[in-house]
């Protein structure tokens, strides 16, 4: 780990909806750049490199860093691109921040997006799998079982959600409350995508059962959107802002990959709401920054989402409680905007989900936060230090960012 400081310094946001027919990529991305350059009150000349990602099948565009170089800045830059599925750009957020700490360079502008309306995602996603099908066809597993793989993103958060609700005690009401509270949030958001103010729990279980425990309310949209990001180093965020984000660590971790999500799949019989990775991710997060008692030491947490259980789920990954508490912690109002330790302020990837863009979101509502940026969502708590979640990969990466008011001494 680098000594050097590393801050956030800058946060930009494009309009998040479902199809943006109005604008290309480049554009889009340029929605958020250009917001985060007048943020930070720099210009494209002040910026040293570029990190960037997306998921280039989910559009069907490759290479798109090559088509939006010109519009963002970064012509003639050093630009490194980072895909790692839903966990995208959380690591392009760790590429920031370690372009900065290892002091190659002095400020990163990092850049995440997401134009899903261009392509198809659930296609791009049944690539990922392809591999992991064909190796069990050839090995003799039964196709009807296979089919499982077709299931997409929604196939494997069912079969996760059943494995945490029998583990947890969690309940369909709980998960209910999970997306009321998260679509609530995020009707406070200017730049969330599903704004439902004042939807209730109950409305949510009226809506369209998909598979059991899941219902329609409890998903994730599909969303067109862009984030993002200055990293520079201490010293030049306090010229550049008076009260910078400090980025006090990250981790990542990658578990076995079981693509069709059950409990027992994978050569290691891997159950999918155990994310051991995420534990291991967050206690070495922890670790680096200092953070000897995170239930007591974390004021905000921003987990991945992108359906209701996986709130819950990883709150208790992240070590923030014992696991099968997350529940009960839910029905005290301790996840509240005004509540103890505040979960998804943002409104969280279950009510915004550009997918390359969603966990870097995490560590911009986060640095956001901590700056005192949100407006309406702004928490009640002061936010000293915060913890940023994403998941992805074959559904078996785990990222974790810790940022704090302060520098870590």
């Amino acid at each position: 780990m680098a000594k050097s400081e590393v801050a956030v310094a800058g946060v930009g946001l494009s309009k998040h909806v479902s199809k943006r027919r109005d604008v290309n990529i480049a554009e889009l991305v340029w929605e958020a750049v250009s917001a985060c350059y007048e943020n930070a009150g720099l210009k494209p000349k002040d910026i040293d490199a570029f990190i960037t990602g997306n998921m280039p099948a989910f559009e069907g565009v490759n290479l798109p860093e090559e088509w939006g170089a010109g519009h963002w800045g970064a012509y003639g830059k050093p630009l490194l691109r980072i895909t790692t599925g839903g966990t995208t750009g959380g690591s392009v957020a760790h590429g920031g921040y370690y372009a900065v700490a290892s002091g190659l360079y002095d400020t990163v502008l990092a850049i995440a997006f997401e134009k899903q309306s261009d392509g198809n995602s659930t296609a791009g996603l049944n690539t990922v799998a392809i591999a992991d099908a064909a190796a069990q066809f050839a090995l003799g597993v039964d196709p009807a079982f296979l089919a499982a793989f077709g299931g997409g993103a929604v196939g494997v958060a069912v079969y996760q959600a059943s494995s945490y609700m029998k583990s947890s005690g969690c309940t369909t009401q709980h998960l209910d409350k999970v997306a009321a509270l998260c679509r609530n949030n995020a009707a406070l958001n200017p730049y969330s995508h599903l704004k439902q103010p004042g939807l209730t729990p109950e409305e949510v279980a009226k809506t369209v059962l998909l598979q059991h425990p899941i219902r329609f309310g409890h998903v994730c949209p599909a969303t067109d959107g862009a984030c993002a990001m200055l990293f520079t180093t201490g010293e030049k965020a306090r010229r550049l802002v008076d009260k910078p984000a400090y980025v006090l660590s990250v981790a990542s971790c990658s578990d076995e990959a079981a693509m069709v999500g059950i409990a027992g799949s994978g050569t290691t019989n891997v159950d999918p709401c155990t994310q051991e990775s995420c534990k291991i991710a967050a206690a070495r997060a922890y670790e680096l920054a200092g953070i000897k008692d995170p239930r007591k030491e974390i004021d905000l947490a921003e987990p991945y989402a992108p359906f209701a259980h996986q709130m819950l789920m990883f709150y208790e990954r992240l070590l923030l409680c014992d696991e099968g508490e997350a529940p009960a912690i839910l029905d005290s109002g301790s996840m509240n905007l005004d509540g103890e330790l505040p979960v998804c302020p943002s409104g969280g990837v279950i009510s915004t989900n550009a997918i390359g863009a969603s966990a870097m979101e995490r560590v911009a509502e986060c640095a956001q936060q901590i700056m005192g940026r949100c407006g309406e969502r702004q928490v009640k708590k002061e936010v000293h230090k915060a913890v940023a979640h994403g998941w992805g990969g074959a559904v078996n990466l785990n990222v974790v960012a810790v940022l704090s008011d302060t520098p870590r001494r």
